[in-house]
């Protein structure tokens, strides 16, 4: 595989954080600081969202983590696809976007709001919901705060903690000589560059360890296939690199169609294994997303 080169990597990840962290780190509006006796804090975790009932473990897994770390405060979800809040609604079950949600907690006399993106890069799903943020902290009459916690690879510590914690959640069954795929979503949108600079830091830790895409954006499936059988390896396991294990990972990883990651790969030789269960499933990828919550948190408090 051609060798990814990290400082380009690097730099369109700083690019990133000077054009987008300003917006993240901003949290009130002005308006009603006078106003000291009504102080009502919640939390919204937003999530693109998933119509499989079996991959909605990782929310209740992260639901149980927020509400033990906040206790006191109220949690409510949103889901950004409205494909998606459609089809449940059909199934009698209604579910609100971003913005209805946060209409609620106003309605509701909530004054103080942190919104965690539980989206895995900053890219178009969650600059959408940073614009929507921005728009409700600019509301007349609106919340006297809100802050917005950013997406599970955001800064360079956050990538380091994501490779540590997946290395660590690889099957302990895994020979040495065995790879490991992760299955990302993959986006034509800028912030695709957090995917080709987890792939390099992987690398950098386990040389049998990859990152590839559903959308066929960089890292491309071709190149780590070639370097798979230059290696003379004959195993690989697969893992989402989704926050879950929803249709893009029963079909487009582990589906029976000629398409699909599990089949490409069979085709060429390689044994599959494949791990379905969702990043935001364990813990230590979902104390991630807790620990930028917990900075959203405090800047509610400190701005």
């Amino acid at each position: 595989m051609k060798p990814i080169k990290p400082r380009l990597i690097l730099a369109l990840i700083a690019a990133f954080l000077m054009l987008s962290a300003p917006a993240w780190g901003q949290s009130g509006n002005g308006h009603g600081h006078g106003d000291k006796e009504h102080h009502k804090q919640g939390i919204l975790l937003v999530t693109f969202g998933t119509s499989n009932p079996d991959a909605r473990a990782a929310f209740d897994n992260i639901d149980k983590i927020v509400n033990k770390a906040y206790p006191d405060t109220p949690v409510h979800w949103a889901y950004t696809s409205r494909m998606i809040r459609q089809k449940l609604a059909q199934e009698d079950e209604h579910l609100k976007s971003p913005a209805q949600a946060l209409a609620m907690m106003q309605d509701q006399g909530f004054t103080h709001v942190a919104v965690q993106s539980l989206h895995i890069i900053p890219g178009s799903e969650f600059h959408d919901l940073q614009s929507m943020v921005q728009g409700f902290r600019d509301m007349n009459g609106g919340f006297k705060k809100i802050t917005l916690g950013s997406p599970l690879l955001s800064h360079p510590e956050s990538l380091e903690r994501v490779k540590e914690a997946m290395l660590e959640n690889i099957p302990p069954e895994r020979d040495n000589d065995e790879a490991v795929l992760f299955l990302g979503h993959g986006s034509h949108h800028p912030g695709n560059a957090f995917y080709p600079a987890m792939a390099y830091i992987f690398q950098q830790a386990d040389p049998l360890a990859y990152v590839t895409t559903v959308h066929k954006a960089a890292p491309r499936l071709e190149p780590v296939m070639a370097e798979l059988q230059q290696k003379d390896v004959d195993t690989v396991y697969l893992l989402p690199f989704m926050s879950v294990a929803g249709d893009h990972a029963r079909k487009d990883m582990a589906g029976s169609g000629e398409d699909s990651l599990k089949s490409v790969l069979e085709a060429e030789g390689f044994a599959v294994k494949t791990v379905m269960k969702g990043m935001a499933e364990y813990d230590n990828v979902a104390g991630v997303w807790l620990g930028h919550l917990d900075r959203a948190m405090a800047r509610l408090e400190n701005e």
